[in-house]
């Protein structure tokens, strides 16, 4: 395996910051009601994207242990305590107003759960083309123009997670490939879909889900589906 390899996953990244940054500069133009009605069809979109990936799964007390088993480690770790005192920390100096961290949660689900961040991966990994995650990168630059707009930093930070994540694919796509099944894929992008769904509630102030908790399910998912 060589550098080749990750071209797509660094064009994905690259997409992500640069659409991030162009939304950031336009963020300014951005008055509180323009910000707000933003926010309000943002929320919406999330919605509709979480519960179509959610359709994905066909196991659904696979997708409630993980839920729940994911849920109890991750209070028991205490990650949502973590991610609020290192959002209010890199907020204070950003002066950011409490976005970032929502941000790059919302961002990093978006962009890194799902079936084209898989297979995409795999793809790289295992024959060195990118043609799945060129297209990606030409989507998920595009969405961050106005999630950016609407949520600031978080959105472009979001590209060191989605490299981090979508690279791993790549590095173990040998090994990976055999576990990856689509039905795997499919249980892993229905609970990722329930969790885009929880940010699109949030994002509407329907609900205050303890997101950051659950984000333990879905390598739980991932570990139940090959078992």
């Amino acid at each position: 395996m060589s550098l080749a390899n990750y071209f797509g996953v660094l064009a994905n990244a690259m997409a992500i910051f640069a659409g991030g940054l162009l939304g950031m500069l336009l963020g300014s133009r951005f008055t509180p009601n323009l910000q707000k009605i933003t926010m309000q069809a943002l929320g919406l979109v999330t919605i509709l994207i979480g519960l179509e990936m959610a359709m994905q799964g066909t196991n659904k007390l696979l997708l409630i242990l993980s839920l729940v088993l994911g849920g109890v480690a991750g209070e028991l770790l205490g990650l949502q305590r973590l991610l609020n005192s290192w959002e209010k920390k890199m907020d204070g100096q950003l002066k950011d107003g409490g976005r970032l961290g929502k941000g790059l949660i919302f961002a990093t689900l978006i962009y890194g759960i799902g079936p084209m961040a898989i297979m995409g991966s795999l793809e790289s990994g295992l024959y060195g083309t990118h043609n799945i995650l060129f297209t990606k990168a030409l989507l998920d630059g595009t969405a961050a123009i106005p999630f950016a707009a609407a949520m600031g930093w978080g959105i472009s930070l979001a590209a060191i997670p989605v490299l981090i994540y979508q690279g791993g694919i790549v590095l173990f796509a040998l090994k990976l490939a055999p576990f990856l099944t689509p039905e795997v894929t499919g249980e892993i992008t229905a609970v990722g879909g329930l969790l885009i769904l929880a940010i699109g509630l949030n994002v509407l102030r329907v609900t205050r889900i303890s997101v950051a908790n659950l984000l333990l399910a879905i390598p739980i998912v991932v570990l139940l589906s090959i078992l």
